[in-house]
């Protein structure tokens, strides 16, 4: 950041600021020449200084506000009028001017402030969840985690693997809502996973606590004024078996790409998201499926399946999945998900995403 308060890199930039001030400027001195004494519009120069004031740096409003004091004075000088006219109208503009600089200074210290905010917050999220790849004694995972840098924007999509006495538990969840509060709940769940990953026998047993965690969170939130939240998540249990357990609890179910094919998992109907255990009778159980030596597991978050082209279109994730497991991309399967979904869209994530792809630890088993 320089010294004037502005980013090295403007959203103004310096031809684009020098051509638009002196494009308008001739535009306007034309359409004066054009009217005549009767109609005189070069004092509309004098908003030229507040349109960079929006757009631009402090020292692009200050060398604009010069501009037109010379420019309005030059054609005061111009057109024969009185001396008091000159001074009134260069005074006019100097003033308009010093506001804009004024304005503009304002505007970019906001600015950085709101980047400095986003920025925080995203790095809170990255140094709270765990880097990857890793690898435990029953599974190699691999994953690409992209926090929106968005102020509001900022969600709460989380992993973690935790290794216990079991074996490896892993955990993906995505917080209903965007902002700080809402990676407050996910810090809660990740604190509440790590522990009762631990502790709890079973998988069932994990993820109750991960409910009563939500539910305080909920309480908490309810004192303090906060909207309270739901938190859809997916939880698996590996063992050394080729079996792998999970809870479903109104998340996206995974997918397994085995022998050249890729399919969703079949879960059964997804209980409901943590937070919303009191509303219903029917309890949470796991579902056992295969994930033999050699597939891959593919978790995400709303981030991928919500995603739309410019013309409205959902991602295929599924589509490309199959595509991915006839003919394995050249690189990681996470990376190239990733960089295909920005492709896709055209544009910059409007949501957290959080791509993990797991495999068997094996001796010659490869990173997805």
């Amino acid at each position: 950041m320089k010294e004037d308060g502005t980013r090295a890199g403007p959203r103004l930039s310096a031809p684009a600021f020098v051509v638009g001030s002196v494009l308008i400027t001739a535009a306007v001195l034309t359409l004066d020449l054009t009217t005549g004494p009767v109609v005189r519009l070069f004092p509309l120069l004098i908003f030229l200084p507040a349109i960079v004031s929006g757009l631009g740096t402090v020292r692009q409003t200050i060398i604009a506000s010069a501009w037109v004091v010379l420019a309005e004075s030059g054609i005061v000088g111009f057109t024969g009028a009185a001396l008091d006219d000159n001074l009134l109208a260069t005074a006019c503009t100097a003033v308009f001017g010093a506001l804009s600089v004024i304005g503009c200074r304002y505007r970019v210290r906001r600015e950085e402030e709101v980047h400095r905010l986003r920025s925080a917050a995203a790095a809170l999220q990255r140094l709270v969840v765990r880097p990857l790849p890793l690898r435990t004694a029953d599974i190699v995972v691999n994953g690409v985690y992209q926090p929106v840098e968005e102020d509001a924007m900022v969600g709460g999509d989380m992993y973690e693997v935790a290794v216990s006495r079991l074996g490896t538990r892993v955990l993906i969840a995505d917080v209903q809502g965007k902002g700080i509060p809402a990676i407050g709940t996910a810090l809660a769940v990740l604190g509440s996973f790590r522990e009762a990953a631990y502790r709890e026998d079973t998988l069932t047993g994990l993820v109750s606590s991960l409910e009563n965690t939500v539910v305080r969170q909920n309480t908490f939130a309810a004192q303090t004024g906060e909207p309270e939240r739901l938190v859809t998540a997916l939880v698996l249990d590996f063992g050394t078996g080729v079996l792998v357990e999970a809870v479903n609890c109104g998340h996206i179910a995974p997918y397994v790409i085995a022998d050249g094919h890729a399919l969703q998992v079949n879960l059964g109907e997804p209980a409901v998201p943590l937070g919303l255990a009191s509303l219903t009778d029917t309890p949470r159980c796991g579902v056992r499926f295969a994930f033999p030596p050699g597939a891959t597991l593919v978790l995400c978050t709303d981030g991928v399946t919500e995603a739309r082209d410019p013309g409205g279109a959902f991602y295929p994730l599924e589509e490309r999945l199959r595509d991915w497991a006839a003919a394995p991309p050249p690189g990681p399967l996470a990376q190239t998900l990733a960089a295909d979904l920005r492709a896709f869209t055209g544009s910059v994530p409007r949501d957290d995403i959080a791509i993990l792809t797991l495999t068997r630890t094996a001796p010659g088993l490869s990173e997805a």
